[in-house]
């Protein structure tokens, strides 16, 4: 089991959860977070500190269609060791539905 960043971090990407990571397994992207699935550790601490309750389990079902996209963006995408910036408007994404095609395939620009 691993831990998946799923559709509801786009556009809030408040970034607590890199914070608590003990083994550095967040990648960024533009207006998205991934979690490494080879180097996260299952220790679960990411999921309560995620404001927009966007990390689950792999093994829930709101995860799994997420999986593949958290591999793949952690190899595209800059490791993040430090919270940054939520962008101005995250609060007013949280919780909003449909934010799926929205995802962007930009790196995150520190």
């Amino acid at each position: 089991m691993t831990y998946v960043v799923t559709e509801n971090c786009i556009k809030c990407k408040f970034m607590d959860c890199v914070e608590v990571c003990p083994v550095d397994c967040f990648y960024e992207g533009e207006n998205f977070l991934v979690i490494n699935p080879d180097e996260c550790i299952d220790c679960g601490v990411c999921e309560p500190e995620c404001p927009a309750e966007a990390i689950f389990p792999d093994s829930e079902a709101k995860a799994a269609e997420w999986a593949e996209t958290n591999r793949t963006y952690a190899t595209l995408w800059p490791n993040i060791t430090r919270k940054g910036e939520s962008p101005a408007d995250a609060e007013s994404w949280k919780n909003k539905p449909g934010k799926a095609e929205l995802l962007s395939p930009n790196p995150g620009k520190r």
